[in-house]
This record gives C-alpha cells, sequence and structure tokens, in this order.
C-alpha cells in the first residue's frame, strides 16, 4: 500500500516541484519522454566556426513543418543541450526541431551571433528533407536573446541573405518573452555586446519594421522582471500599425523562464504555450505565402494561466 501510494503522489509532487520553480533545465531534460522521435546530434552547420545544432524529427515525418530554435541566456551563456525538452515537444506535434547553438558574448559581440542564427537557418533548409523535413516550411523560434535574434532574422532581410537566401524562406517566427525594444542601453555588459554607441539602435528589432515581414507571434507573461511585457506590446502595436501579420498572447500571470519551461511535458497541461505555437505553425504552412490569416493576423490574445 505504501508503494502504491507513493506512485500516486509522485507525478503531483514532481509537477509542484517544477511549479513552484524548483528546477532549471537539468531535471526538465531528466524527465523528458524519449519515444517518438529521433535526434541526430552535433550536426556541424558551420565548420569553420565550429557551430553545431542538433535535430529532432518524429519517426515517419514527411514533409514536416521545420523549427529552428534559439535559446536564451543573455547572449553570453547557454547550450543547445540544455533544451532537450524543447526539441521534443516540438517533435511531438509533428515538427522536426533543430535546436542551434550559435557564438556569444565575450567571444563575439552583435551581430555575430544573429549572423550565425541565418546560417543555422540555411542549414536547416538545406537539409530538411533528410529529416522528413519540408524546406519550403521554415519557422525561427527563440526565447528571451534567442528571441531578439530570431526577430531580427524575420524584420531585417540582411542576415538570411548573407546566409545565401532571404526572409522569404522563413514561413514564420515565433518569440517566447523577446526583448525587442530595449533603448536606452545602460548595463555595462549589454553596452559592451551591442557598442559602440552609434550602434545601438542596429540591435533594435522594431526599428526595422516595414510592414513586409513573415507571420510573427510574440508571446509574453505580465510577471517577466527579467524583460518587459512591453517590448512584446511596443513591437506588436508597430508591426500592426505597419500593416504586417502579427499575433500576440500575453499571459497574466507568467514568469520570464515558464513561459519557455511549460513546453515541457510535465508542466504542458498547465499552460497553452504549446498549443498556440503548434496552431501558429500548421495554419502558416498551410497558407498561401501572400494570404491574410484570418484568425491570426493582427489578434491580440489574453489567455489566463491556470494555476
Amino acid at each position: 500500500e505504501r508503494i502504491q501510494l507513493v506512485r500516486f503522489l509522485l507525478p503531483g509532487l514532481v509537477t509542484l516541484t517544477l511549479l513552484c520553480g524548483c528546477t532549471g533545465q537539468a531535471m526538465l531534460n531528466t524527465l523528458t519522454p524519449t519515444e517518438g522521435y529521433d535526434i541526430a546530434s552535433n550536426l556541424i552547420y558551420d565548420r569553420e566556426k565550429k557551430l553545431r545544432l542538433d535535430v529532432y524529427a518524429p519517426r515517419e515525418a514527411n514533409n514536416a513543418p521545420v523549427v529552428v530554435f534559439l535559446f536564451g541566456g543573455r547572449w553570453s551563456s547557454g547550450s543547445k543541450d540544455e533544451w532537450k525538452f524543447v526539441g521534443e515537444a516540438l517533435a511531438s506535434r509533428g515538427f522536426i526541431a533543430a535546436l542551434s547553438d550559435y557564438r556569444q558574448y565575450p567571444e563575439v559581440r552583435f551581430p555575430a551571433f544573429v549572423n550565425d542564427a541565418a546560417r543555422a537557418v540555411a542549414w536547416a533548409r538545406n537539409n530538411a528533407k533528410t529529416y522528413g523535413g519540408d524546406p519550403d516550411k521554415i519557422f525561427v523560434m527563440g526565447h528571451s536573446a534567442g528571441a531578439h535574434i530570431a526577430s531580427l532574422l524575420a524584420l531585417k532581410d540582411e542576415y538570411l541573405v548573407n546566409a545565401g537566401g532571404s526572409r522569404n524562406w522563413l514561413r514564420g517566427m515565433i518569440g517566447l518573452a523577446g526583448p525587442y525594444d530595449f533603448l536606452p542601453i545602460t548595463d555595462p555588459q549589454m553596452r559592451d555586446i551591442f557598442g559602440p554607441p552609434e550602434k545601438f539602435e542596429q540591435s533594435q528589432p522594431i526599428l526595422y519594421v516595414e510592414g513586409d515581414n513573415p507571420p510573427m507571434m510574440l508571446m509574453h507573461g505580465e510577471d517577466d522582471e527579467i524583460v518587459r511585457v512591453q517590448d512584446t506590446q511596443n513591437l506588436a502595436s508597430t508591426i500592426k500599425k505597419a500593416g504586417g501579420p502579427i499575433s500576440t498572447v500575453i499571459y497574466p500571470k507568467m514568469s520570464h523562464t515558464y513561459i519557455v519551461k511549460s513546453l515541457a511535458k510535465p508542466l504542458r497541461g498547465q499552460t497553452d504555450v504549446i498549443q498556440h505555437v503548434a496552431q501558429f505553425v500548421r495554419e502558416w504552412s498551410k497558407a498561401p505565402r501572400s494570404a491574410a490569416h484570418p484568425e491570426t493576423e493582427n489578434s491580440i490574445q489574453a489567455v489566463p494561466l491556470p494555476l
């Protein structure tokens, strides 16, 4: 009876521990399912700079959408290896997930990491068919600093042009808790990352809005104490005014890290983040590139966090 009681209580205790923030990516990765998909690890996408990515592919995938995920870490920390649960989450919805490393500060400064991400997207497009993906259904997704990088790929054509393509490669961009409008830059490290001062404006996604961007979905929590929710609101409002396709999901209760941690299998029932991501990818994968989307374009969705 005691063993049965432990088995009954254990899932709830694990979930409670995760919800209390008493964990990081390591535990989430440990609890990530391993069935239903294959992982191709440490694939080189830039041999000169020794940059690698991992591909999570649903078994029997055929012409599936491809999502390139860029992790956060203030442009100065993190690794693709810490985000296995994101790869599994995307694969569980039938998508090919490419989790990419990129060079970080202090090894490099802006815009080197954006150029790295553009080359990762180019690799994903060129190799999509090998893993059951469709090279015409490429999406870029990021959390925090990764969302900043992803938004620049969607808003400024230069980066993907330098990688041999254009923003026309992208069916859409998904941003989780991203910084898009963070002038003035006063933090000393940030000033070094994005400096000199005359270059600060070049780092701001909001200043590149012209209304010709691929579809974008920006998600953010109002309880974010790391990146202001106003960054998402300001960028979304600017894109809407310019006539570009944009949707937002603003959570009344959501922290900076929980919005991405909620993609992990043990936490998926607590939010609808993965549902929004999957719906966005599926709908824009099917929609003609020039079509206005009736459900996502210029819409604002406010979804409570059911805790």
